[in-house]
């Protein structure tokens, strides 16, 4: 460190204000171009102890909150007014208190309440407790005013007092500046802003200001007196350090070019260097480029007294073509190679590097032609001159005096990275940053890093600050960056930097554009939005569009996710006139962007396909003990035998709750209890019926218990049970003669029924349709004996018939199917494995009992894995459509099953009732599964517009699925546990949507056949769904409306391929389409698609229609 440098800042305003007050501290360009604004350093001090002595004393007076020392106020001044800014800096560092220098939070572009980022400014104001903002005069004039004449608080920020900086009383001449307790307290504040796009405060202390102003003076070698021209912003970055911290410290002249002015007269700092022979000039890589452009008022420039040109935005990758344009454009007007002085800095390390002014020798500067391909992949590989995929790199010069810097990997641990590897650049240095205000957790990941060794060992006991910038160390220390962390895009396991696209992309045309990347699929993928020109048609759009494409595919090798065009100045600005890129990609996101022309090309990006879970390669004692729980070890074949074995083991373990329509509880069955009544409903059967083993008895029940234990008391004397809808007591006219069908086709010898529907049976208007005397017997199970049987039936293999499954097609055809007892147990066992059902389980059932997949989780499930279901008549929901979920959520349910009509009732019912829901406590976050049970095509439409109803209470996307089963087998598919998450695929022209029906339940086989000519079908042809499974049915009992029906529906055989395996044939056309999705096995998914059912369809020109196409259509 020079002698003789001041003690610190406030040090050195006092000797600069005292010994050469009159010398000019700043002087301002007004819009004209004329540096008719001036402050000398007498000025300044002068100001700065009036604003320091009313901050401390005055403030408050009137009631309002006090400043003390340690405080933090805001400094918001407009960008062409650093006069008042310094003042107001220097007043905070005087008084101790922590300035915060901030935008002006007006955009007369967007409205005055909204800024582009304002608001996470506001946010940063109110976590750092700000109550005061300091101001000039006409920048408080000119803030929007409530009807009080108060400034009026602007969206998201915290309430302010404002105060005015200017026209202030002078300290009493005996006042001073109180001491510091510390110099290790903070000093000022940096608002940064993140990836994500929220705002942070990177505090300084007083220590690391000081550090920071010493090592500058030292690498750049200020001297006092000289004069340095900045056009940057000077409330942060390289503008604040250089142009008003390292200004006052050395005794320096700044001349500040406004950024409105620059857009006027691009030429205006050149003429200021020429005209006040300035020795430094602090600008970007724009400012250079602009004032090539400007070549009128070339011919009367000079640059010999330029000793030091700072290139702020050195670290970008095309600030190297703007300074090799600026050199050879301007050698002949004194500017000296050696001046151009390139430097990288971060928001929270601060300077990183810079290229030291009047080194000549080749050691000083470099550069380098690395291949865009390697560095995708993290390394840095050299690639010939004129290679079209090459990017050329010039140095920031060497690391800062005092410092040191380490490149570590960017992804996982900090370890340290080879040296042709590419990695973030880490300082160690008195002068960096030391926190983000209020943010430990990210201040200790990106202020505090250990560097590791290759072994893992620490490389030592200093800590380094992370850069942010990715980069690579050259010979001699020279430092060479060529991307930020900011704009990193990991796209298929290959980083690119957003500016290496942004230079593809204007090479293609010059235009404001901003390149950021989205998440989709566990990807990232890039987004390109660009300002059209005033006068481009929509054929010129598309034009540009193609050929940016190609030149990214080329240049890159990375495919463009969406491409949009939006009307000229139309994206969010930042102050100073950039593209404000977060706010930019926040409209995107929410879908307020409102492109002019999009271009989306998701098939040359989209080239993964999710993985919802990763393959466990080894099975851990947990994994065995849940298997042996879900799988279980079955001792029983019969569902008799399971239920008496039950009632032994678990008496009181309650099997079934049935709930009415104000979700109170009617009736629960025990193990125990559904026993007992089963033996007595037997007993009433083979002694009041006289029935022999092997009848077949009608169960006409409404959906509740009282039918389950019928079932089984069917089942224990050997008796075919067979399910019946009663008839409705207000339509009987439309529902008795179904009943009476069914009756006659299934051959039963014996109603079971209740008193109530027995009345109904024999009532006037059932008798005008069905005479009393044609019914069959009719026994009352509310007069069941009260006897136990002898002995419980066991049939003498599991083939044989265990109950009739009859059901009513769209078509009007009444069909039933035979279940074998096997079948029945296979089909228990693949749902208990599927869904991971067990005794502690509970499960809620919305669906009718009848037939099928409702019936058998209704009477059968319960008792074959002991599970608790819930059982919710339908007609409960007519009553009370919030019956259902009500329950769900009551129990904390985690699986339910429900039909289309329920699902239907609930979406119309409570449509506009959520809210009321939530604030009961509704809550469905528990719902693992939700699957309606159908034997047709999903309802996408029913399906999604439940799913988006009930997202507010918790119900998660991919909890609502659908089964799918059919005649010959009444479960083919069901979501489970494990399941990968629904597909939906699009067929045909027509983009015919169907949703994937959930994964095979275990054992199921299946085959897409010809349904003419019995072969196998391609991969992407509609045939036959054919199963093979445990659980298919027997056969068909008997078929009513369609005697054409024959065996082969349920052993039929391919004419080709495997030509041995017998098939049941599901009557439904679909395809099975391998995914990309993963099993719980590890292998990919396939996927069942239902398209409908063969026997609705219409045939028109030899083209097939389903009806729900034409119906929702």
């Amino acid at each position: 460190i020079p002698s003789g440098l001041p003690r610190n800042l406030e040090a050195a305003l006092q000797r600069y204000g005292s010994s050469t007050y009159k010398a000019s501290a700043i002087t301002v360009l007004d819009p004209s171009g004329k540096p008719s604004l001036n402050l000398s350093y007498g000025k300044l001090l002068g100001r700065a102890q009036k604003i320091a002595f009313c901050l401390l004393c005055k403030v408050g007076q009137k009631g309002e909150a006090i400043i003390r020392q340690g405080d933090r106020v805001a400094l918001v001044y407009p960008n062409n007014d650093p006069i008042s800014f310094i003042c107001a800096f220097y007043g905070c560092i005087m008084a101790g208190v922590v300035p915060v220098p901030v935008e002006v939070p007006l955009s007369k572009r967007v409205g005055v309440t909204h800024d582009a980022g304002g608001q996470g400014v506001g946010f940063l104001l109110g976590s750092l407790n700000v109550c005061w903002a300091l101001t000039s005069e006409n920048c408080y004039k000119g803030l929007p005013k409530s009807s009080s004449g108060e400034v009026i608080t602007f969206k998201g920020w915290p309430r302010l007092n404002w105060f005015v900086t200017e026209n202030l009383s002078k300290p009493p001449k005996d006042w001073q500046p109180p001491p510091r307790i510390s110099e290790d307290v903070p000093a000022y504040i940096e608002y940064s802003l993140n990836k994500d796009g929220s705002t942070v405060g990177v505090t300084t202390t007083r220590n690391t200001m000081l550090c920071h102003c010493r090592t500058l003076t030292v690498a750049a070698n200020y001297t006092e007196g000289e004069v340095m021209v900045c056009v940057l912003d000077f409330k942060r970055d390289v503008g604040l350090w250089h142009g008003i911290l390292c200004s006052v410290f050395n005794g320096m002249h700044v001349i500040f070019v406004p950024y409105s002015l620059m857009k006027v007269d691009p030429a205006s700092w050149m003429k200021m260097v020429t005209k006040y022979k300035a020795s430094v000039g602090v600008v970007k890589s724009r400012d250079m480029h602009w004032g090539l452009l400007a070549q009128k008022d070339h011919k009367d420039i000079n640059f010999s007294s330029l000793r030091l040109l700072l290139i702020a935005d050195g670290a970008n990758p095309w600030s190297l073509t703007s300074c090799d344009s600026f050199l050879s454009a301007f050698q002949s007007k004194g500017l000296r190679p050696e001046a151009i002085c390139p430097c990288a800095s971060s928001s929270e390390a601060f300077t990183v590097s810079i290229r030291r002014p009047g080194k000549t020798s080749s050691s000083a500067t470099g550069r380098g032609i690395l291949s865009m391909q390697g560095l995708s992949y993290g390394v840095v590989r050299v690639d010939s001159e004129n290679s079209l995929t090459s990017l050329t790199l010039q140095d920031c010069g060497q690391v800062m005096p005092g410092a040191m810097m380490v490149v570590i990997k960017l992804d996982g641990p900090p370890y340290l990275c080879k040296t042709d590897e590419v990695g973030e650049l880490c300082v160690c240095a008195g002068y960096t940053g030391t926190s983000y205000w209020g943010l430990q957790g990210i201040t200790i990941a990106t202020f505090q890093v250990q560097p590791l060794m290759a072994d893992g060992r620490a490389l030592g006991d200093k800590l380094y600050v992370r850069t942010g910038l990715i980069g690579f160390l050259g010979p001699g220390g020279l430092v060479f960056v060529c991307g930020s962390k900011e704009g990193l895009m990991q796209v298929s396991n290959r980083r690119h930097n957003t500016d290496d696209i942004i230079a593809t992309v204007l090479a293609v045309e010059p235009m404001k554009i901003a390149v950021f990347s989205i998440r989709v699929l566990r990807d990232e993928r890039i987004c390109i939005i660009a300002e059209q020109r005033p006068d481009c048609t929509e054929e010129e759009s598309f034009q540009w569009m193609s050929r940016v494409l190609q030149a990214v595919d080329s240049i890159h090798q990375v495919g463009v996710y969406c491409l949009a065009l939006v009307p000229p100045n139309y994206l969010p600005k930042t102050p100073l006139g950039g593209i404000h890129l977060h706010e930019t990609k926040k409209k995107f996101m929410d879908g307020s962007l409102h492109p002019a022309n999009v271009l989306m090309c998701p098939h040359t990006c989209v080239t993964n396909l999710p993985k919802p879970r990763e393959v466990h390669p080894d099975i851990k004692p947990s994994a065995v003990h849940v298997g042996n729980i879900v799988q279980g070890a079955r001792m029983h074949q019969f569902l008799t035998e399971i239920l008496r074995w039950r009632a032994q083991t678990t008496p009181d373990h309650v099997l079934f709750t049935m709930l009415n329509a104000r979700n109170q509880v009617q009736s629960t069955l025990s193990c125990a209890q559904l026993h007992k009544r089963a033996e007595r409903i037997g007993c009433m059967l083979m002694e009041k019926g006289k029935l022999n083993t092997g009848d077949h008895v009608a169960l006409v029940f409404h959906p509740g218990v009282d039918l389950i234990a019928a079932f089984y008391g069917c089942l224990y004397v050997g008796c075919v049970p067979v399910t019946i809808r009663p008839p409705h007591p207000q339509n009987v006219g439309s529902t008795l003669p179904t009943v009476r069908m069914i009756v006659e086709v299934s051959k039963s010898v014996a109603i079971l029924t209740t008193a109530t529907i027995i009345k109904l049976l024999r009532s006037k208007e059932a008798a005008a349709i069905v005479d009393p005397k044609h019914w069959v017997q009719l026994l009352d199970t509310d007069e069941v004996p009260k006897r136990r049987l002898a002995a419980i039936y066991r049939a003498p293999t599991p083939e044989m018939m265990c109950y009739l499954d009859f059901s009513v097609s769209t078509t009007g055809m009444l069909a039933g199917v035979k279940m074998s007892h096997a079948s029945a147990t296979a089909l228990c066992r693949a749902q208990k494995l599927q869904c991971e059902l067990y005794p502690s389980r509970v499960v809620s059932l919305c669906l009718d009992p009848y037939n099928s997949l409702g019936f058998v989780l209704w009477c059968l499930s319960s008792v074959y894995s002991g599970h608790h279901s819930i059982l919710i008549p339908p007609s409960e929901v007519e009553a009370n459509p919030a019956v259902w979920l009500t329950a769900v959520s009551t129990y904390n349910v985690r699986d339910t099953f429900c039909s289309y009509g329920v699902m239907e009732l609930c979406t119309r019912g409570l449509g506009t009732s959520t809210a009321a829901l939530k604030a009961k406590g509704l809550n469905l976050a528990c719902v693992r599964a939700c699957v309606v049970v159908a034997e047709e095509r999903p309802r996408i439409q029913l399906t999604t517009s439940f799913t988006k109803l009930f997202a507010s209470l918790g119900l998660a996307p991919r909890a609502v699925s659908t089964s799918f089963g059919c005649r010959v087998n009444v479960g083919i598919c069901l979501q489970g546990a494990s399941c990968p998450e629904p597909s939906t695929v699009y067929v045909d022209m027509q983009a015919l949507r169907n949703d994937r029906v959930t994964l095979l339940l275990p054992g199921v086989r299946v085959a897409i056949a010809n349904p003419e000519t019995k072969g196998q079908c391609a991969d992407s042809h509609l045939g036959e769904i054919w199963v093979n499974s445990p659980h298919n049915a027997s056969g068909y009992f008997t078929i009513y409306g369609d005697e054409s029906l024959h065996h082969d529906h349920f052993e039929s055989f391919l004419t080709m391929g495997d030509t041995h395996t017998p098939y049941a044939r599901t009557g439904f056309l679909g395809f099975i389409r391998r995914t990309e999705l993963t099993q719980s096995d590890g292998e990919r998914h396939d996927a069942i698609f239902v398209v409908g059912s063969l026997d609705e369809t219409v045939m028109l020109r030899g083209m097939r229609y389903h009806p729900i196409d034409v119906e929702t259509s």
